[in-house]
């Protein structure tokens, strides 16, 4: 369970967080919406460890730890996924070379067997076929030439490796074309488990007709303002959030 209590964070002296309390249960699917500006794509990072901002007051517990107080691998190794909304292309690094070191760093600091390689390339193309990624991206750098469904996809493939009890979706739709975004929807339904929890961070309500939510809730000026089912996502795709935005400003 995720219990995010009275979040309080600032960047370079502005307030981007303030105050916010939010809690998901093992296994929900909870969806955050909300307007620029809102402070959604923040607290994704806050959540994963991401430096450069000012933490001024609050926690977030993992199973009743506060993980503020881990750097971002061990955040990792506890089960915390970031996909995010721009994955960054790395040249020279080798795709497969990146996801090997990086599921068997995992492993290794859980106390797990490593993978060989013979068990590890089964393990990656079984994935591989299920997300609709050619075998071919897998040979290039990581992300390197990708288009944005490409880069997507191999998110949810890194998901799909490392199992994390905790994900975090950031914005994953931006840019997808329905093809592209059926087949990351698709591999994000066959992860979901009683025993994994998602976040998922979208503006719009389009995404949430292939993911469907267990809850959803509205963001403006750094809080959490108003919490429902998955009817209130198309509440807001009709009315938009300028009732919450005047609401929270009054």
């Amino acid at each position: 369970m995720l219990e995010i209590k009275n979040l309080v964070v600032e960047i370079e002296g502005k307030r981007i967080l303030d105050g916010l309390n939010l809690s998901v249960n093992n296994g929900e699917v909870a969806a955050i919406m909300g307007p620029n500006g809102s402070g959604k794509s923040t607290l994704s990072y806050i959540v994963a460890g991401k430096e450069d901002y000012d933490i001024l007051d609050g926690e977030v517990l993992l199973d009743g730890e506060n993980i503020l107080e881990m750097d971002p691998a061990e955040r990792a190794v506890k089960g915390v996924f970031l996909a995010f909304q721009y994955p960054l292309e790395i040249p020279g690094v080798a795709t497969m070379t990146f996801l090997k070191a990086a599921l068997n760093a995992q492993r290794k600091a859980r106390g797990e067997t490593e993978l060989t390689t013979p068990d590890f390339i089964k393990r990656v193309n079984a994935a591989a076929d299920k997300l609709e990624i050619p075998r071919e991206m897998l040979r290039r750098a990581l992300n390197v030439g990708f288009s944005g469904g490409e880069k997507k996809r191999m998110e949810i493939l890194q998901m799909a490796l490392f199992q994390p009890r905790f994900c975090i979706l950031d914005e994953t739709d931006s840019g997808l074309d329905i093809d592209a975004l059926r087949v990351v929807a698709d591999g994000v339904n066959a992860l979901r488990s009683p025993d994994r929890t998602f976040l998922v961070i979208t503006h719009y309500q389009r995404l949430l007709e292939h993911i469907v939510p267990d809850t959803v809730h509205v963001m403006a000026n750094g809080k959490v303002v108003k919490s429902g089912g998955k009817e209130l996502a198309v509440e807001l795709e009709a009315n938009g959030y300028a009732d919450y935005k005047a609401q929270e400003a009054a």
